[in-house]
């Protein structure tokens, strides 16, 4: 079981690598297509749109061809479409390119939670915010990567092509060690009952609505916090870079403490504890007229917000598990799309409210909706408390898809 474990850590450490590789680089990307600011936020919707839509279909997959393929087609399709940001000549193919790239990012993203899911029943540790944890650090190093590319003056085809390369050929080799679980079908008794339908389940759209408000809060932190430190504070570029570098740092180091935190507290009380330490950090940030306050601020909000998707996922997955231990795809590629939809609209939202009033304003209401993850938990746990249990039964042999 340490090879699946490790398969589906480097499943997520990739993931992070290329969105850490293309995010920095965008100043290039929009030169290279001559879009001013407007024509790249449309281009960058089209990512959004490519999430959404994926979200359930992987879901979907992974319940029919088992997480393993999933991870692994949808990542060698991002290795290959990465490359294809540094040849298109207009905002219009940009945008394309991003449906493309984001519909199989958000693929591998459904596909490795599976997966991380599947293991963490198997071994029975709550190992999930330590492989999200390797998404954050993944993310650093490829922006470290980027920064370094762009400082030496890399070609943008030869930079996200080695790394689209590398990718390709790390998938390749942990794939086949991606656990899967067994097919299983479920009772018309249980169909009646909405139980595998998540649409119907009151508990997966608090869940949803939860991880929403954490991916709303993690977005307007991301990508407006050295803005706010340079513009509202007085801070310098650098050291409003080195904000969002805190906040980054704190979300992944505060992962690797998940597990910890979880078998000692439980996923629900974390949650909660989550919501008050990240809506606390951003109101601090905003309300206090200091700096300073901008580092403490945003480093509470990355280690409040570090567990709500992880442990909001993992709940997710369990609240789909069946008698048999298996289960659980659908819903979470359910929750993860309601999630999606809050990186999608929260930053341009937060820059709407701050050009009615100003980004204090609109980080303060970040920081509000980060408040609210609280009560949706507990209202989640007191629905799931109130359904009735699924029923189901094995699938024939020939659909079933071997565990590993």
């Amino acid at each position: 079981m340490a090879k699946a474990r490790i398969a589906v850590l480097w499943a997520f450490v990739l993931q992070g690598v290329i969105v850490g590789t293309w995010a920095p680089r965008m100043p290039a990307v929009a030169a290279q297509v001559h879009a001013e600011a407007g024509e790249l936020g449309l281009a960058l919707l089209g990512g959004g749109v490519g999430l959404i839509v994926t979200a359930p279909i992987a879901g979907r997959l992974c319940a029919r061809f088992g997480a393993r393929r999933v991870v692994t087609v949808a990542a060698l399709i991002a290795a290959a479409v990465l490359p294809l940001l540094a040849l298109v000549p207009t905002p219009a193919l940009l945008g394309l390119v991003f449906v493309g790239l984001a519909g199989a990012a958000g693929t591998v993203d459904v596909a490795m939670n599976v997966a991380a899911v599947t293991v963490v029943r198997q071994i029975e540790r709550p190992l999930m915010p330590v492989f999200h944890a390797g998404f954050s650090f993944g993310g650093l190093f490829g922006a470290l990567g980027a920064a370094l590319a762009a400082a030496r003056g890399l070609d943008l085809g030869l930079h996200f092509g080695l790394v689209g390369l590398l990718a390709a050929a790390i998938i390749v080799a942990v794939a086949r060690h991606v656990p899967n679980e067994p097919v299983l079908a479920v009772t018309k008794t249980a169909r009646q009952l909405g139980g595998r339908i998540p649409a119907r389940r009151p508990v997966l759209w608090l869940l949803g609505v939860t991880v929403l408000c954490a991916a709303m809060a993690e977005g307007a932190s991301a990508d407006w916090s050295s803005l706010f430190a340079v513009r509202d504070r007085g801070l310098s570029e650098a050291t409003g870079a080195i904000v969002y570098a805190g906040f980054s740092v704190s979300m992944a180091i505060t992962r690797l403490l998940g597990e910890r935190a979880e078998r000692r507290w439980g996923p629900e009380r974390m949650l909660v504890a989550g919501a008050a330490v990240s809506g606390s950090g951003l109101l601090f940030a905003v309300l206090v007229p200091a700096g300073w306050a901008s580092f403490i601020g945003f480093a509470l909000a990355g280690a409040g917000l570090a567990y709500t998707f992880p442990v909001g996922l993992g709940l997710a997955g369990a609240a789909g598990r069946r008698a048999d231990g298996s289960g659980g795809e659908r819903e979470l590629a359910f929750v993860t799309a309601i999630a999606y939809s809050g990186f999608l609209l929260g930053p341009p939202l937060i820059g709407w409210i701050a050009q009615v009033t100003n980004l204090a304003v609109a980080l303060g209401m970040a920081g509000l909706v980060a408040a609210m993850m609280g009560p949706g938990v507990l209202a989640a746990r007191w629905a799931r408390r109130r359904e009735v249990p699924d029923q189901v039964e094995p699938a024939p042999q020939t659909a079933a898809v071997p565990s590993t």
